[in-house]
């Protein structure tokens, strides 16, 4: 298993798109690694039937929606700016950090 750049948790900046330069938290990352969720981002109204079977009132909610990867960058808070990603081994562990710095992420 190779490590991903983008992780559950991360925060992470839009750099592309309608929601371009809005940031978040990601929720959790779907589709073999292929799209994210971000806390925030990329929200559908989606029309609910009721089913009361289950407990379900009817109506309009809101809907986070998955993001392609590739649209998206993890944020420095330092910088204040995307960021790209690399790694290196600190003390026999494999370590991500940012780029620009050279900082861990955190």
């Amino acid at each position: 298993m190779s490590m991903k750049k983008i992780r559950k948790g991360d925060e992470i900046i839009v750099i592309t798109g309608k929601n371009k330069g809005k940031t978040g938290q990601v929720l959790q990352i779907v589709q073999d690694g292929d799209k994210v969720v971000i806390e925030g981002v990329n929200v559908a109204k989606k029309h609910v039937k009721p089913n009361p079977v289950k407990g379900i009132t009817g109506g309009v909610i809101d809907k986070t929606m998955p993001i392609h990867i590739s649209n998206v960058a993890i944020y420095n808070s330092d910088t204040k700016k995307a960021d790209r990603v690399g790694f290196k081994v600190e003390d026999g562990k494999k370590v991500r950090i940012f780029k620009s710095d050279g900082k861990l992420v955190s």
